[in-house]
């Protein structure tokens, strides 16, 4: 996928994965076929970005962890320490200090019968945590095409949830993919921009910053940091409804995630949006930058 393509690094032929407390070479790491998250796609995970020898925003990232499963009802077995000195220890393994993506991950374990009830999980929770050598390589900027595919409701599946099941974002993925595009832009329930299928998505209008309303897309931590940026150094944002129209009319556009950080976009369906970094887009980058500095400093 564009929006998390990284250079090549022959070291990540021999990373050390943590699977459930053993760290094991990447050829032998696995996980059963009965595994929940394998059969049902049943568990919530994190992504995490390594600065200056420590992972960015942990706190907020293990918050939303948590948060998660307590919504399925899920046990991971581990407090908020355990799990950040599995991550450290995943980290040292691997000789990372810097420009390292981690992917933590918690099913609910080894299921007794390839079935749904939770009563069948018998073990109790798998833990993963792959940490590669990772620095970015996205084209900017990026082509978005919109696509059928919605974010949906809360009663269905919430999209603020980090969980495993991600067909709906997949296909949404495929879809932009087969139109030409890089990335899918979703709207939600009542046809306003929403997110894409792996980012969050904010457009400049007039030196105002907007995103969506919230309610339908991914609870990011980029995102929430990007507004919140936003508001300690004065630059207008609105979290609202916002049509299409309002989007091919931007004045530059940008996607977040812990991976890209902010990705500029220039085209959504065609529509010129720019053709690199906007003068917002870039002061963002900034502060965003000189925040992950501060929050990853010793």
């Amino acid at each position: 996928m564009v929006t998390h393509a990284s250079l090549e690094d022959p070291r990540n032929a021999d990373i050390l994965i943590w699977v459930n407390g053993t760290l094991t070479p990447r050829d032998r790491a696995t996980v059963s076929v009965y595994d929940s998250g394998f059969l049902l796609g049943d568990g919530v995970w994190e992504g995490l970005r390594l600065h200056q020898g420590r992972w960015a925003f942990l706190d907020d990232h293990l918050d939303r962890l948590f948060e998660g499963a307590r919504a399925i009802d899920l046990e991971i077995g581990m407090d908020r320490t355990a799990l950040a000195d599995a991550l450290d220890r995943t980290r040292a393994a691997n000789g990372m200090a810097d420009d390292a993506h981690a992917r933590l991950m918690v099913t609910r374990g080894l299921k007794l019968r390839p079935f749904q009830h939770p009563s069948l999980s018998v073990s109790g929770p798998t833990v993963v945590i792959i940490a590669e050598h990772s620095v970015p390589s996205i084209p900017k900027p990026i082509r978005l095409a919109t696509v059928p595919h919605l974010r949906g409701l809360p009663m269905t599946q919430d999209p603020k949830l980090n969980s495993h099941s991600k067909l709906n974002c997949i296909l949404a993925c495929i879809a932009a993919e087969k139109a030409g595009a890089d990335e899918a832009l979703m709207l939600d329930i009542h046809g306003f921009v929403n997110t894409t299928n792996a980012c969050n998505l904010f457009v400049v209008r007039k030196g105002e910053v907007w995103t969506s309303t919230g309610d339908y897309c991914m609870n990011g931590i980029t995102r929430r940091k990007v507004i919140d940026l936003c508001r300690a150094d004065g630059i207008p944002v609105f979290e609202r409804n916002f049509s299409l129209v309002d989007a091919y009319g931007a004045d530059e556009a940008f996607l977040t995630g812990t991976f890209g950080a902010q990705t500029p976009v220039g085209q959504i369906d065609g529509r010129v949006i720019g053709t690199a970094a906007g003068p917002v887009t870039l002061r963002i980058r900034d502060l965003y930058a000189d925040l992950v500095r501060r929050d990853t400093a010793c």
